[in-house]
């Protein structure tokens, strides 16, 4: 079996595709899932490194977003409602590879599946909605990041201004569709004019700045007036700032960040992650002085601390792409897995927008 196996903490880049990687073993609830395609996020980049909060034991592989069928081979846990052959996603550890073994209670159906058992009753939202495969990739863990941080946590409301940092990016591109979909004024940071046009071609956004520029939050004070924005979604780790190196395309820039000249009074300030490289020391006189709030948002503590919110999210998200108001957005570049860490230096370097995929198999030509 072909896998990206970490047997100690390095940069992707050092990981080599193994050959005669061991087969995955399901424990009791657990399935074995032929994997079809793999999203690339961020955080397995950290995750090679050791620098991710998630650690698995050594050897492990790595990868945690997929999409793909049941095996052949699997076997059926009591109570599951799926059977060999059926097109599944979901998120666990180890999706860069040919298989993997997955809960079955962490699968959803993909598009075009048998109606699925015993009260998910989502299914028909896939159906409607017409999503393809890589399409889905990036559903499981992108989206409903973004729908809780703009709905459960910044409790985002119709009229309200965001602004969205590396707004081109996988969580940005979803933050600016949803937050127009739930009705707000949307202004987009990103580090370039292509990330620019793909933020208002693919994402709507009424408003873009690029975040190069020096003193580019005037341009976000001009637009709002001089009140400011009302929420701030960061998933770069630059909610106050400091000098940081921005890649863009072929070059390299150090960009100043400062979400905090822009804040509304009363504003809300999204921390989604650090894709910046480092964990910012943010000023707690700011947060006083400016009376804004510092909210953080962890979708995958859900699952253990409130796993009755999961299914309501995917209900008001799925119910959304059915109404096509919103619609995934997928890298121009699919990587096949014998080059899926060019795909994750990409990423890191910046290069990709959307959601980027790694093609492990062909669903047209592959057998069960």
């Amino acid at each position: 079996m072909r896998a990206y196996v970490v047997k100690e903490w390095k940069h992707p880049s050092e990981l080599s595709l193994v050959h005669n990687a061991p087969e995955p073993a399901t424990g009791p609830e657990e399935v074995l899932v032929d994997v079809y395609s793999a999203g690339l996020n961020f955080f397995d980049i950290l995750q090679a490194q050791g620098k991710y909060q998630v650690k698995p034991s050594f050897p492990f592989t790595l990868g945690a977003e997929f999409a793909g069928k049941i095996a052949s081979s699997s076997q059926i846990p009591k109570g599951c409602p799926f059977k060999p052959g059926d097109r599944v996603f979901g998120s666990a550890q180890g999706a860069f590879a040919d298989r993997i073994a997955v809960k079955w209670k962490a699968l959803m159906p993909l598009p075009g599946n048998l109606t699925f058992d015993q009260g998910a009753g989502k299914s028909r939202y896939f159906q409607s909605a017409n999503i393809s495969q890589d399409y889905t990739i990036g559903l499981f863990i992108t989206w409903p990041t973004s729908y809780e941080a703009l709905t459960g946590r910044a409790e985002l409301k119709p009229g309200e201004t965001i602004l969205v940092n590396a707004a081109a990016g996988g969580v940005g591109i979803a933050a600016v569709q949803l937050a127009k979909a739930l009705g707000a004024r949307v202004i987009a940071a990103a580090g370039s004019h292509s990330k620019l046009d793909i933020c208002k071609r693919y994402g709507g956004a009424d408003y873009v700045v690029d975040y190069t520029t020096p003193e580019w939050q005037k341009q976000v004070l001009e637009i709002t007036e001089g009140k400011g924005v009302d929420v701030v979604y960061d998933p770069v780790g630059q909610i106050k700032g400091e000098w940081n190196r921005i890649f863009s395309c072929d070059q390299s820039l150090m960009v100043f960040l400062d979400s905090l000249k822009c804040i509304a009074f009363k504003g809300r300030a999204l921390v989604i992650g650090f894709a910046a490289g480092h964990i910012e020391n943010l000023p707690l006189n700011l947060v006083l002085l400016k009376n804004i709030s510092i909210i953080g948002l962890h979708w995958g503590l859900y699952t253990y601390k409130e796993p009755s919110r999961i299914p309501v999210v995917w209900e008001e998200l799925l119910s959304l792409f059915s109404s096509g108001k919103i619609k995934p957005v997928i890298y121009s570049t699919v990587y096949p897995l014998a080059s899926a860490m060019d795909g994750l230096g990409a990423l890191e370097r910046r290069e990709t927008w959307g959601k980027a995929v790694v093609r492990i198999r062909d669903e047209a030509t592959a057998k069960l």
